[in-house]
């Protein structure tokens, strides 16, 4: 009986042996189809990962040019207005001159024209004058 115990345990031992080595040889297999795997996830995920980051660094150039843009629309903006604003400050003293101007002129229309009627009065007296001297005249 013992020696049927002992080749009973044997027999146990080998088959478990057995279970153990094809465990590990498919152990060895899944590992080798797992590398596979991951080198080709790799090799397909990497351009992805190299475009993401190209178009990261794109954005980001973009970003900031259009940056760059709104910063030089405020300073023209900025200039713009501190222009319009000083133009508007200075329409009123325009405004004013353009009425000393328009005064002036007004006066010099105003000695233009005395200076007229003092001549038609002049040469109305003449004519008068030389008419009744005309006919004063004895000839």
């Amino acid at each position: 009986m013992s020696n049927v115990l002992l080749a009973v345990i044997a027999i146990g031992v080998i088959v478990m042996a057995t279970i153990q080595v094809a465990a590990a040889i498919m152990a060895a297999r899944a590992a080798r189809r797992i590398d596979d795997l991951v080198s080709r996830f790799d090799a397909d995920v990497r351009p992805i990962f190299v475009n993401l980051q190209k178009i990261t660094a794109d954005a980001a150039h973009a970003s900031a040019l259009a940056a760059a843009q709104v910063e030089k629309i405020d300073r023209v903006m900025s200039d713009v207005s501190r222009h319009v604003e000083s133009t508007v400050r200075a329409i009123p003293a325009l405004v004013e001159s353009a009425r000393d101007g328009f005064n002036v002129i007004g006066g010099l229309k105003a000695v233009v024209s005395a200076f007229r009627d003092m001549r038609r009065t002049s040469d109305a007296r003449e004519t008068t004058t030389s008419d009744e001297e005309d006919a004063l005249f004895i000839g």
